[in-house]
């Protein structure tokens, strides 16, 4: 058998279990620890009703902070694993595996990850999933270390052998490479059939150099999920218009036009003076459910009807991420999920 029937599974299929790591004191969630614990309490315990956690822990004193938050949480304790690791932050979204999948064989694929660019320092959160597995995190299954930055937030599948991604993030990563030599090292690494490129599309308080999963989102039954933008006013206007151009000229690999759902625009949130990142487009899908960013604004419950309309069958839980959004993020990015037998 070879590695061409290795696959990266969509986000929509069964998972074994979701990655996540506490925030703490020594990261830069300490000016709002407790409202950024309380949300990810909530969303732990959303998790832990229908699949397992493992939950890194940086020592001793932050896994007693997050049993005590569970608990108040009503998580279930029984399927959550917390495991005693160093990382540099919380959005393993980022510095997690990327599992593909061959029937019940299983690839952890472990791209160098770079702190976005440099951007801050990430030597620990690099060396994450190695030392995950030296832990018996996972079952045993192959471990491939990628000497080529990539970050999981940077790529979408549709489970079929397509991948959408930005050219603002990768060519920001990789400057002295063409788009074909990354899409060829994409295709290769990923067992991807192609690669579909957006040349527009960005958020204010982003520093991610415009991830895919802010901005537009695979969904069943060939569609895309995106993040539209109906105010005029707004600087974001006319990028965001002209990344719907894009998405609508795309096409399936039989030639159809993808089935587009936009997601309303939040109201600017701002903190002293700096605009937060609120997409809606960050949700992340579980077993049986969607857990959904909400940001205490008029457009939560639009948002979450049509992330349901594109997800039908599922559970729309929202989740408070006005305190993800303080650090740039949001539920997506703080996680990766695992697909079915990849943990112990």
């Amino acid at each position: 058998m070879t590695a061409s029937s290795f696959r990266l599974p969509a986000e929509w299929e069964a998972q074994h279990g979701v990655l996540l790591a506490w925030p703490h004191a020594e990261t830069d969630w300490a000016p709002r620890l407790d409202q950024v614990e309380a949300t990810c309490a909530a969303l732990i315990s959303a998790i832990s009703r229908r699949e397992h956690v493992v939950l890194c822990v940086a020592d001793a004193a932050v896994r007693a902070r997050a049993e005590q938050a569970l608990r108040r949480a009503g998580a279930q304790e029984a399927s959550i694993r917390l495991v005693a690791v160093e990382y540099d932050d919380t959005w393993l979204r980022d510095s997690g595996p990327i599992t593909l999948v061959d029937g019940k064989r299983l690839r952890l694929t472990d791209f160098r990850f770079t702190g976005w660019g440099g951007k801050f320092g990430a030597s620990r959160d690099d060396a994450l999933v190695g030392n995950l597995v030296v832990r018996g995190v996972f079952a045993p299954v192959e471990h491939v270390r990628v000497d080529w930055a990539l970050e999981g937030g940077a790529i979408e599948s549709d489970g079929n052998g397509t991948i959408l991604t930005t050219w603002r993030c990768l060519h920001q990563r990789h400057p002295e490479q063409s788009r074909e030599e990354m899409a060829q090292l994409l295709r290769d690494k990923l067992a991807a059939q192609r690669v579909l490129w957006l040349e527009h599309g960005y958020l204010q308080g982003d520093d991610t150099d415009a991830h895919i999963d802010t901005l537009a989102r695979f969904a069943p039954d060939e569609a895309i999920v995106f993040q539209a933008c109906d105010d005029p006013t707004d600087t974001h206007h006319g990028e965001l218009a002209r990344m719907r151009e894009e998405l609508a000229a795309l096409r399936t690999p039989e030639g159809r036009p993808y089935r587009l759902h936009a997601l309303p625009w939040a109201k600017p949130i701002l903190d002293g003076g700096r605009r937060l990142a609120a997409s809606y487009a960050n949700y992340l899908i579980i077993n049986d459910a969607v857990l959904v960013p909400a940001y205490d604004d008029p457009a939560d419950a639009e948002a979450a009807r049509i992330i349901g309309d594109a997800h039908p069958g599922r559970e729309i839980i929202p989740i408070p991420c006005r305190a993800l959004i303080w650090q740039n993020g949001s539920l997506h990015c703080m996680t990766m999920q695992l697909p079915q037998g990849a943990l112990t």
